[in-house]
């Protein structure tokens, strides 16, 4: 532990992302229909979709838990690392009761936090509809879409960006600040930082194709699930289903400097994990879990990135970090929402 403690320092780890309170209920299918939701999937919430946080409170059962897809990657990264403040976070919140508990939550996570605090619009929410453990996720952004480029370029937050020798953002963001995710990419690329995104959502690489594209040759890690890999092989017409094919493809994008070459990383739920580098592709096997142990796959791709994250800022092999990101990923969709117990059990 001592020798770990040793090579992660202070900050290592920064993510900047959509800070959210996730309300998380077991539903119906009636639920979803009536909302037009399907499982397995994350989308912005519309006019259409308002009256379900409600619904949900009133109806079901209801936990609230910090979320946002970036900021459960840095909590199971900080979780699995053990060493206080070795990760930041970034991201906007409200002025509110659910602000002051994520601040809360955070600290007692042990991430160094420095959210940018919105007067006008409460923290965001997302729903996350359950049925039968596979999660249906309706993000209400409010304030965590208020971030501004100007509050990353504060000296006391720029600091975190220095101070950082890796870096993770959610594509989500891509819809919030691609300003901000611009500049910290290339902040990363002129200092031979490790910059790394997720694709997140189909919607992400359908309709925010061109940020996408744009930030794309910054990242040394693409990660991602097989929908989302499948989603990005159609929008870019590239007439093949075979989430192997693809993973190699996103690894040979052309790269913006040539530090570190691209490895692609695409989870497959219980199917192995495709890991693509140089041209070839290598598979790892999840942990099988029975399917009465599954409480929720919510969170289940953020916690696989955090774990994955907590070995390579230790210099760990590739092999290490899949098997962190499986075990994290494993713990998480045995309890509801992201959460853990108190400590990690991986060696």
């Amino acid at each position: 532990m001592q020798q770990q403690a040793a090579m992660v320092s202070e900050g290592i780890l920064l993510g900047m992302g959509n800070p959210l309170l996730d309300i998380t209920a077991v539903v119906d299918q009636e639920f979803l229909d009536k909302y037009d939701i399907k499982l397995n999937n994350a989308i912005l919430a519309e006019e259409k979709h308002v009256p379900m946080y409600k619904e949900m409170s009133s109806k079901y059962n209801v936990e609230y838990t910090a979320g946002g897809a970036t900021q459960n990657s840095i909590r199971v990264a900080q979780w699995l690392l053990q060493v206080p403040g070795a990760t930041s976070y970034m991201g906007c919140i409200g002025k509110d009761m659910f602000g002051e508990e994520m601040k809360k939550n955070s600290k007692l996570a042990g991430v160094n936090v420095h959210y940018y605090e919105d007067e006008s619009a409460p923290t965001g929410t997302c729903a996350v509809c359950v049925v039968g453990g596979e999660r249906s996720l309706v993000a209400n952004l409010s304030a965590a879409n208020c971030y501004k480029s100007e509050h990353l370029k504060r000296p006391e937050n720029w600091a975190l960006v220095e101070r950082a020798k890796y870096i993770y953002i959610a594509g989500f963001f891509l819809t919030v600040s691609p300003d901000s995710i611009q500049l910290v990419a290339e902040h990363a690329a002129a200092n031979n930082k490790v910059f790394g995104m997720n694709l997140s959502a189909p919607f992400i690489c359908e309709f925010f194709k061109d940020a996408q594209e744009k930030v794309l040759p910054y990242m040394d890690f693409v990660f991602g699930n097989e929908t989302e890999a499948r989603t990005f092989s159609k929008v870019h017409g590239w007439a093949t289903e075979n989430v192997e094919e693809i993973a190699v493809k996103i690894s040979q994008w052309p790269k913006a400097s040539g530090t570190y070459k691209r490895i692609t990383v695409i989870t497959q739920g219980a199917d192995a994990v495709v890991v693509a580098e140089d041209g070839k592709t290598k598979l790892f096997p999840v942990i099988p879990l029975p399917k009465e142990k599954l409480v929720d796959t919510n969170g289940a791709g953020d916690a696989f990135v955090g774990g994955f994250l907590s070995q390579l800022v230790q210099e760990k092999p590739i092999e290490q970090c899949v098997k962190a990101g499986c075990y994290a990923a494993n713990v998480i969709i045995q309890r509801s929402g992201c959460t853990y117990p108190e400590k990690p059990d991986f060696h």
